[in-house]
């Protein structure tokens, strides 16, 4: 997930459609005239700004600064001498991105994260370095704004520029395969660099396969930088490999546990770290939650002309690292118990985390009509989503989605500049109860869309595993077969409480948390977004009561925060007073 700043062209960037950038030229062609941004030379005040949080290190000619796959000490200013820095493929084809000189520094995003490095650093003549490791860079670039604003900048898109070119692992399969095109969206809304090589039609996928013994179960085929190659992997196995999943310290028990990186979590994640507080974030997929699907928001304070769901969280989950927040993607929180005061949640990898208060930020998952057999189509022709990724599958096609609501319009808007013609299917008789006025005209300007008001999803028919056609019953003519191999659902969704259940945390008639003393017991001394478990609180689309819009759950975030230290105070006077 990377945005780097109002003018950036990276909400439509992918995770790569091809093989990897060429061996020569410049692999961020298209960022060139940022070139002066992406590789600032730092100035003499600079470095010596810099210099109060790093030590100096030393190379030889020839050594590796760092390496693809191995952790960076941090990034690296370059006082004297010279580097270069490249990527390598799979089968060891190297790629040159730039090289550095007196003043410049190494790095990208990964030198502010602590994950494995993307690139190697190679000493072309002896160099003399300074380091800041991670927590040393975030203490720089909050104590100096207009240093830290240009390093930040740099790292951004720098990062940007190899997702651009897919200078990553590499991903070999049928390009329309669900499981493909999970990883590939898996990566991208991580902001992971990464290629994507169709196997049926693509030469390049002739170097990759041969001598390579493969069945069609064991597609797609991942290559990574290192060697190896992954068959057919889940999200965690490949986050795993590419060094992406966390382990955490048994000793160490943050101020706060934030179950959930969408608008609402990473806002609380911001607030509560720019103000001292240590904070660790979790979330099963990717940041953004559901807003993250927004192909353009253009009622968000701020933005009058607009920004995509990606684009506003990529912001949000750059700012909670600028401020040190521990981010854990793909990671899932399966039970909490609170004992002593303290919290403790068990993860999926059966690691433990410790936290004084925990909020709930997990949000809602995506609605499923109920129609039978439904659950065999999903990731064959049925997307929840309107990405880039999804827009070049549909290009030229006839599709058919489901929704009334502002996602489904910010969908149909941004899907109607790929596809041939959408019909889009409702309930009700019109939109006006349930969809934005501004959505609505922009809607009926467009030619390729036509509303079927009044029906409903009878069945799905499948062909050669896929989708292939709809019935659908209207209300008025009665049933119809549509055509289509590509549905997308907007029809809203249920909150993820399902992990909770151990807490005792009460929740409504429909599984939102209920917070407050309105809300629980009039009696009790809660806070506004506590449950009632004291020290766990609840925020965003999962609350009881809550305004499903994201200016909504962005005001959660900031809110809980007065609230936990509100907390956090009452639990210090107990403990003095005992």
């Amino acid at each position: 997930m990377i945005d780097a700043d109002d003018t950036s062209t990276s909400t439509t960037a992918s995770t790569g459609t091809g093989t990897n950038a060429p061996e020569s030229g410049n692999p961020f062609s298209s960022l060139e005239h940022r070139r002066h941004q992406m590789f600032p030379r730092l100035s003499s005040a600079e470095i010596g700004s810099a210099s109060r949080f790093a030590r100096r290190k030393l190379f030889r000619a020839g050594e590796r600064i760092f390496e693809t796959g191995s952790v960076a000490d941090g990034l690296h200013i370059l006082l004297s001498g010279h580097v270069r820095i490249e990527t390598r493929d799979a089968q060891g084809r190297t790629t040159l991105v730039t090289e550095h000189d007196d003043g410049h520094f190494m790095g990208e995003m990964v030198q502010l994260t602590g994950k494995p490095s993307l690139v190697d650093a190679i000493a072309l003549t002896d160099c003399d370095t300074l380091v800041l490791k991670p927590e040393q860079l975030r203490s720089l670039i909050v104590a100096d704004a207009q240093l830290g604003e240009h390093i930040m900048r740099a790292l951004i898109l720098r990062r940007l520029g190899l997702i651009e070119q897919g200078l990553g692992p590499i991903i070999v399969g049928n390009g329309d395969d669900a499981r493909l095109v999970r990883l590939q969206g898996f990566l991208r809304r991580n902001a992971y660099p990464a290629a994507v090589v169709d196997a049926r039609n693509d030469a390049e996928s002739v170097r990759f396969l041969a001598g390579l013994t493969s069945t069609p179960e064991d597609f797609p085929l991942v290559f990574c930088p290192d060697g190896t190659v992954l068959r057919a992997p889940d999200e965690m196995e490949l986050a795993t490999r590419l060094g992406l999943v966390p382990t955490f310290s048994a000793s160490q028990c943050y101020d706060i546990a934030i179950v959930g990186a969408g608008p609402a979590g990473l806002a609380a994640a911001v607030y509560a770290a720019s103000e001292g507080l240590s904070v660790v974030v979790f979330d099963r997929r990717a940041p953004g939650g559901q807003a993250g699907a927004s192909a353009r928001i253009e009622n968000y304070l701020g933005f009058p002309t607009g920004i995509s769901g990606q684009a506003l969280a990529a912001r949000a989950f750059q700012q909670a690292l600028k401020f040190g927040v521990h981010i854990a993607i793909p990671t899932a929180v399966d039970c909490i118990d609170r004992t002593s005061g303290r919290f403790a949640l068990t993860l999926s990898d059966r690691q433990t985390v410790r936290a004084k208060a925990v909020v709930v930020a997990s949000g809602a998952a995506y609605r499923r009509p109920s129609v039978p057999g439904f659950e065999h189509f999903e990731g064959r022709g049925v997307y929840y989503w309107a990405s880039p990724i999804e827009a070049r599958l549909v290009r030229g096609q006839d599709i058919v989605l489901i929704g009334g609501g502002n996602s489904a319009g910010q969908a149909i808007v941004f899907l109607a500049g790929f596809a041939r013609s959408i019909r889009v299917l409702i309930r009700r008789d019109s939109l006006d109860a349930t969809m934005s006025r501004y959505l609505i005209d922009r809607i009926g300007a467009l030619q390729n869309v036509s509303i079927c008001a009044r029906c409903s999803l009878e069945s799905l028919e499948a062909s050669n595993g896929t989708l292939e056609r709809i019935q659908v019953w209207h209300a008025d003519a009665g049933s119809e077969r549509i055509e289509t191999r590509h549905l997308f659902l907007f029809i809203g969704a249920d909150p993820k409480t399902d992990w909770l259940t151990s807490t005792g945390v009460h929740l409504d008639e429909h599984g939102f948390v209920m917070t407050g003393p309105s809300g629980i017991n009039p009696d009790t001394g809660c806070l506004p977004l506590e449950t009632n478990v004291p020290g766990l609180f609840a925020i965003g689309d999962v609350r009881s009561g809550a305004a499903k819009r994201v200016a909504s759950a962005v005001g959660d975030g900031a809110a809980v925060v007065a609230q936990i230290h509100a907390w956090l105070g009452r639990c210090a006077e107990q403990s003095s007073a005992s």
